[in-house]
């Protein structure tokens, strides 16, 4: 089991534009995640607790990588917030990534949005083990056992979004 830590972030002004510019739906670059078991991370929390997306089996899981200069970003997030409320106890967990070099940026919006739900700081390492996360925002949704089952890139239908997190919930 291949497992990722971070490292050091170092994301090139190109890189951001290229990020920032992209905007798409389900199935980009990285559709060969669908239907294998999601890349396992080890990451510490804005709070510099350890997260371990293996401790997450036998939950859904909804996993969002974002940055706080990422409008479509900060336009989902309240809608987690909300979900991570309402299906918590049906089992989901909902962690995020933020893309972003600052981490104090990241606290900001955290507390701004009121999260509740962990989020880690990646790096260019991690957005190459989800199959390159080349724009934001970029959402996994994995079921109790580990495997990818859906992907959105881009702006979302967050309807559409919800449906599947519903029935991976029904059916996990």
């Amino acid at each position: 089991m291949r497992t990722l830590a971070a490292g050091p972030r170092r994301w090139s002004l190109a890189c951001l534009l290229v990020c920032f510019c992209l905007a798409g739906s389900t199935a980009s670059a990285t559709e060969s995640l669908l239907q294998k078991q999601a890349p396992e991370i080890v990451l510490k929390d804005l709070n510099g607790k350890r997260v371990d997306l293996h401790a997450y089996r036998g939950k859904v899981v909804l996993l969002n990588f974002w940055a706080t200069w990422c409008a479509p970003c900060q336009i989902e997030m309240p809608r987690f917030v909300a979900w991570q409320t309402e299906y918590r106890p049906r089992g989901l967990r909902i962690i995020g990534i933020s893309m972003d070099d600052d981490p104090e940026l990241a606290r900001e919006l955290y507390k701004r949005l009121r999260l509740n739900y962990p989020v880690m700081m990646g790096n260019e390492k991690v957005g190459e083990f989800y199959g390159g996360v080349l724009g934001l925002p970029v959402t996994f949704l994995i079921d109790s056992h580990g495997e990818v089952r859906a992907q959105f890139q881009g702006e979302t239908d967050m309807n559409a979004m919800q449906e599947q997190l519903k029935a991976l919930l029904l059916h996990p």
